[in-house]
């Protein structure tokens, strides 16, 4: 078997790149025992392969092992302009048919939510369950106001065009490099979500993953920006399997009402909401939402 490398605490890992049909390279990652139980795991915006639970324990206590992949123009992954959300879910197809998946339960947390429902949605065949955690939804005029400073004012930008997103994206990628990383950038979330961001295992994490998620520019951020605010590119109602959605009521990234709204449109779904929860609720309840999954996988 080959040797897996592992991190300082001792969770093993193996890193590989796949070439897609269009020539463009999709870097993925296994985290976890090979013997776990395989789930995929798509992170959210912006992000990385290297995004994870800064509590090992929970991942080693449940036996799963997670496949994890860099969207365009994230850490190693190929950038291309113009993509959409279905692109994306395209390439994860082609991920899981390279590592001889032929049906597995998957998870999206924040801008990872639209594309794990855009992969069930035209690859049904792939995916026996879908977790939805703090899903990006388009949202409406009033609840822009509600959102942490960065993020209404990136909403806002978004309608004026890539470019002056982009330009406002690379400040904020300056400034999530620096010292002042993701807890000095969302310095106005609320109290449960800045809680978190004061652990330092999770500041190591965070700017780790930060670093790699970031380090071709704000190209590929600005990108996938525009796709989650214009809208999905792909049907809900073509998503077969039953979706759960954990979302709490205290989320300044995505508003509760606009996760409820977009959620409408699946078939079948089970919205799971914790009061006095924000953003991070991934976190807080990774065993609960995990174990859920694992439920329903098969």
């Amino acid at each position: 078997m080959k040797a897996l490398q592992q991190t300082e605490d001792g969770l093993a890992y193996e890193d590989g790149v796949l070439t897609l049909p269009d020539g463009r390279e999709l870097a993925w990652r296994w985290w976890g025992d090979p013997d776990g139980t395989p789930l995929l795991r798509i992170q959210g915006t912006p992000s990385s392969r290297l995004q994870r639970n800064h509590d090992p324990s929970v991942q080693r206590e449940l036996g799963v092992r997670y496949l994890m992949a860099d969207r365009a123009g994230f850490g190693g992954s190929t950038r291309k302009p113009g993509r959409g959300i279905a692109d994306m879910a395209d390439d994860l197809a082609a991920l899981l048919d390279h590592q001889g998946i032929d049906r597995i339960g998957a998870m999206g947390t924040s801008g990872g939510g639209p594309h794990v429902l855009a992969l069930a949605a035209r690859h049904p065949q792939k995916v026996s369950a879908v977790t939805v955690v703090v899903g990006a939804s388009p949202l409406a005029p009033e609840e822009v106001a509600g959102l942490v400073g960065v993020n209404a004012k990136g909403y806002g930008l978004a309608e004026q065009g890539w470019q002056q997103l982009h330009d406002f994206l690379a400040e904020v990628r300056v400034r999530l490099l620096g010292d002042e990383g993701m807890q000095g950038v969302l310095s106005d979330a609320p109290p449960e979500d800045r809680a978190i961001m004061e652990d330092p295992a999770w500041q190591r994490i965070s700017r780790e993953n930060i670093a790699e998620s970031l380090k071709q520019g704000a190209e590929g951020w600005t990108d996938e920006s525009l796709v989650l605010h214009g809208g999905w590119d792909f049907d809900p109602g073509q998503v077969r399997t039953r979706v759960t959605w954990w979302h709490g009521d205290d989320d300044m990234n995505v508003p509760l009402s606009a996760a409820r709204r977009a959620a409408t449109g699946l078939p079948k779904v089970d919205i799971r909401t914790w009061h006095g929860e924000g953003h991070f609720v991934s976190l807080t309840h990774d065993r609960e939402i995990v174990q859920d999954l694992l439920s329903r996988s098969t």
